[in-house]
């Protein structure tokens, strides 16, 4: 059996897509997903760049796109009441059901739903609460723990190559985005493609901008 781990961040809209879409794009394969929160923002920012919503033009952009492809693909999405949000609640709550820095597809798959679908306030206090309630987390949300945990994800993605959400990481390999989900099902397959040269050579030459 395959295993994959799926970096994620309830923020980003493209993440949600890849989450609902992941286990049609790999039907009839054997495989086991880790879903590992992680702080998008802080991935970016050890980067020196910024994210999608930080740039006008690209945040006018992202938001029509990603309403046309959930229309496109089926999947149901509205923008929420107000975006970029701060999604450490939401990333915090998901890790403090779990004591191991994962979560269950069910916990990733109710708080995704609970930002992307509907339009309402991600962080209303009220539907934080609810939310709080229904998953009935193990340890204490805000506490040290669940804190580093996010801490220890986040530089585990970085360390693995992660520079933005979603990431897929199997075999050694990294994936980025939605778009990335038939290339990571070929990997998964065999496909004797990644054994050649055009993946382990891509990056091996030198770039001919100023230093």
């Amino acid at each position: 059996m395959k295993q994959i781990t799926f970096y994620l961040d309830f923020i980003s809209p493209y993440a949600y897509l890849a989450f609902e879409r992941l286990p049609e794009a790999l039907e009839g394969l054997s495989y086991n997903v880790h879903y590992k929160p992680v702080l998008l923002g802080a991935l970016v920012r050890q980067l020196g760049g910024k994210a999608p919503a930080e740039i006008p033009p690209k945040r006018q952009w992202t938001y029509r796109h990603v309403l046309w492809l959930g229309q496109s693909l089926g999947v149901p999405l509205q923008m929420p009441a107000a975006h970029p949000y701060n999604p450490l609640a939401h990333l915090r709550l998901a890790l403090a059901t779990s004591g191991d820095g994962e979560v269950s597809r069910y916990v990733a798959e109710t708080i995704f739903r609970e930002v992307w679908r509907g339009g309402a306030d991600a962080i209303d206090p009220a539907r934080l609460a609810a939310l709080t309630a229904l998953l009935a987390p193990a340890r204490e949300v805000n506490g040290d723990a669940v804190k580093a945990q996010l801490k220890a994800n986040t530089a585990e993605a970085a360390a693995a190559g992660a520079f933005g959400a979603p990431t897929f990481v199997a075999d050694g390999r990294l994936f980025w985005g939605l778009d990335s989900l038939p290339m990571l099902r070929a990997s998964l397959q065999g496909d004797p493609w990644f054994d050649g040269a055009d993946w382990a050579g891509a990056d091996q030459r030198p770039s001919a901008l100023p230093g």
